[in-house]
């Protein structure tokens, strides 16, 4: 029995790609997989044996929808306009990908058409990379293009933030479809329809996924209410120092977390993010959280 050891990069329709070192291969999976409640997914690194993929490596991280493994990074791409930004979406994203152990980071595109400064100093003063892309600068889509470098590496964000554009910017051999913003809908169309890697000519794996205009935190992952402070980098050097030790932070007199936020270390926004999130964690079911 001959076996290959690669990477899946692209799957539809249970036909998977999948690149090895000697090659690229499309082939199926295993039927064991689905008695044991597993599908292979794009990320994953696998074994095949006589063409058929017999064996998934251990993942370090998945995420449900779209069905991704194995990130080193999770890149947010936020418009300025068109769609303007939502920092509930893009705090929900970031505390999933901080509850998932993926570096976040921030990408502005449409910086001609409205001032980003706001987010790019939200999301530095805690320490996320934030670039703002300037398409008439090299140097700005050069800064993007150190950032994915030598890694597994996926972008998201609100349908029309530019995404596709922005690929296509850091390696134009991909030539990624895009489409104009829908004028009806205020949001741009789904070019994208499945997550699949593309590799990338400086080295790494780039993954484009469909964009989306409304977000439920569960459809990725579940963080329970009494995880998600842990998701909230900024939140860390006060939590402990709480009057309560079962401290929402979200009212409580006597919080460390709302001190800070008045105090102007913790920004509103995000603190404002924080407690919306906490109101859903709080009214999911048990059945939900198993």
């Amino acid at each position: 029995m001959s076996t290959v050891k690669g990477l899946i990069t692209k799957c539809v329709g249970g036909l998977y790609t999948v690149e090895s070192p000697d090659g690229i291969y499309e082939c199926k999976a295993r039927g064991i997989f689905r008695n044991r409640g597993i599908s292979p997914c794009v990320g994953d690194s696998v074994t095949l044996a006589d063409g058929v993929i017999a064996e998934i490596g251990e993942r370090k991280n998945h995420l449900i929808r779209p069905p991704l493994s194995n990130l080193d990074l999770l890149v947010f791409v936020v418009s300025t306009v068109s769609p303007a930004p939502n920092y509930l979406i893009l705090d929900k994203f970031i505390a999933i990908a901080e509850y998932k152990g993926i570096t976040p980071a921030v990408v502005i595109t449409k910086n001609d058409l409205a001032d980003g400064s706001e987010i790019l100093n939200i999301y530095r003063s805690i320490g996320i990379e934030a670039i703002e892309v300037d398409y008439s600068r090299e140097e700005t889509i050069a800064r993007v293009r150190e950032l994915l470098k030598g890694k597994i590496s996926a972008f998201t964000g609100n349908s029309g933030a530019g995404k596709s554009t922005l690929l296509n910017a850091v390696d134009p051999k991909l030539n990624i479809q895009t489409a104009e913003i829908s004028r009806k809908l205020g949001r741009g169309r789904h070019t994208t329809r499945t997550a699949e890697l593309y590799k990338l000519e400086g080295g790494g794996y780039i993954a484009d996924t469909p964009g989306f205009s409304t977000f439920e935190t569960n459809k990725y992952d579940i963080i329970r209410k009494e995880e998600l402070a842990g998701c909230f980098r900024e939140f860390g050097e006060y939590v402990g120092d709480c009057r309560f030790r079962d401290c929402s932070h979200t009212k409580e007199k006597g919080c460390a977390v709302l001190e800070a936020v008045h105090d102007g270390k913790i920004t509103e926004i995000r603190h404002a993010s924080y407690c919306a999130m906490y109101e859903e964690a709080s009214q999911l079911k048990e059945w939900e959280l198993k």
